[in-house]
């Protein structure tokens, strides 16, 4: 299976722009930038007024799962072995699969079959630590997501 986007020498600065863009276009009041200590982006975090309420959001890029998928895609011999270990193609890879995502949420948002909140929804940071709603559920094991027992009395 070839990785989406893995041969891309399109900038992160590029194609974080254009999640920039889509983002503002669909309701993000605010757009910050997090970055690693190399300068690399390593989140994209924006803010929507949902029925009055700022509503904050990250995205992040999982940087070491994106270095495995190139290694992969590099042992595969589908990119060249100069990219083995490179962090710098495998950011631009990653963001480039997120706005592609970004894009086809929102577009989904367009037809108004879905909110922006829906599509967002585990990426909303919930608390002052800066946690997502995902990393909130993924920490429990997901224990609150299973079916109950039917009764909703309490």
């Amino acid at each position: 299976m070839a990785i989406k986007n893995y041969t891309t020498k399109i900038p992160i600065e590029k194609t974080v722009g254009e999640i920039e863009i889509i983002l503002a276009k669909h309701g993000a009041e605010q757009i910050l930038k997090e970055y690693y200590g190399d300068g690399s982006v390593k989140s994209v975090s924006f803010i929507v007024d949902i029925k009055g309420n700022k509503v904050p959001f990250r995205l992040p890029i999982n940087l070491d799962a994106w270095i495995a998928l190139v290694n992969l895609a590099v042992k595969d011999k589908k990119l060249p072995k100069r990219f083995h270990n490179d962090s710098s193609q495998a950011a631009r890879v990653g963001w480039r699969v997120i706005k592609d995502w970004v894009d086809a949420q929102t577009a989904l948002i367009e037809t108004q079959t879905v909110k922006i909140e829906q599509v967002f929804l585990p990426y909303a940071i919930i608390n002052i630590e800066g946690q997502t709603l995902y990393e909130k559920f993924s920490l429990t094991g997901f224990k609150n997501l299973q079916l109950g027992n039917g009764d909703d009395s309490e």
